[in-house]
């Protein structure tokens, strides 16, 4: 191995470990690797949307633009743990994607059953009195059309290979299968309704104290150790330009909207470019996927 190879490999082990959990490489393997049918072929919209290193920038913008619902973000504060343990939720996150896109049917259908099962527990009264449980259909398609639509907007400022119109909609119609499956309905197949649906939650969504916590969490007080702190703010800066214009004052976001357009995402595509670089290529799907 050569020493830009040893560099590279130190970079992605440290990157792979906190998004992944000491367990990761023994996970990823057996996601990507274990022999059964899958839903989605290899190297479709899917695929290349959630093996991209945007997934670091829209992963924190889908965390902002989801706190904007208040009964989603009272569940996520009261019961969630993020702030105690907040890389075990993102590993646990991770491996949840990893096996609804990459894995088998069975491995697939076993992570969801998981949720649901968490779901159906997760229940209580939202500061303004209103009850909330999470296996709600109407905050299920909340949570994924805020991913989704994080997701495949990181992916076509920073990602690699940029998708087209059609596999920009094929992404969005294969992401339905696993909301539909956690019990989400009137789940959008295209981007057009996708933008539709968004909008369609713009009356019921406002900033709670509880989302302005988690905004000052996840961008100023971010768990992790000093050596990740510049290219985590990084990352942060990037995933705060992409949320919507009306999101910023109840957030407490900033708006540079000169600075977002230059430097901002300059340094985006500088960031996902490194991560790229340092964690490599995602492994081989078996030949029979």
């Amino acid at each position: 191995m050569t020493p830009l190879q040893s560099v590279r490999k130190r970079a992605g082990d440290a990157i792979f470990a906190r998004v992944a959990g000491d367990e990761g490489p023994a996970r990823r393997d057996r996601i990507h690797l274990a022999e059964g049918p899958r839903r989605f072929p290899s190297g479709s919209p899917i695929h290349v949307v959630h093996s991209d290193a945007s997934m670091f920038v829209g992963g924190i913008r889908a965390l902002l633009l989801q706190s904007m619902h208040p009964l989603a973000m009272a569940a996520v504060d009261a019961h969630s743990g993020f702030r105690g343990d907040p890389w075990g939720r993102l590993q646990r996150t991770s491996t949840f994607l990893a096996e609804t896109t990459f894995g088998t049917d069975e491995d697939a259908d076993g992570a969801i059953a998981v949720v649901r099962a968490v779901h159906d527990r997760v229940r209580g009264t939202a500061p303004d009195g209103r009850p909330y449980v999470a296996s709600d259909p109407h905050l299920i398609r909340w949570v994924h059309v805020a991913e989704i639509d994080s997701f495949l907007r990181a992916h076509d400022r920073y990602g690699a290979r940029p998708l087209d119109a059609a596999g920009r909609d094929e992404y969005v119609s294969q992401t339905a299968h696993v909301a539909r499956a956690l019990g989400a309905v009137d789940v959008p197949e295209t981007v057009a309704e996708l933008e539709q649906v968004l909008a369609d939650y713009r009356p019921e969504l406002e900033a709670t104290d509880a989302a302005r916590r988690a905004a000052r969490f996840i961008l100023v007080q971010p768990p992790v150790p000093l050596t990740l702190r510049a290219p985590y703010g990084l990352l942060s800066a990037a995933g705060v330009a992409m949320m919507p214009r009306w999101t910023r004052w109840p957030l407490r976001l900033p708006w540079l909207p000169i600075v977002e357009a230059t430097a901002v995402r300059a340094s985006g595509a500088l960031i996902t470019s490194a991560i790229r670089w340092a964690i490599g290529s995602a492994p081989p799907m078996p030949d029979h996927a």
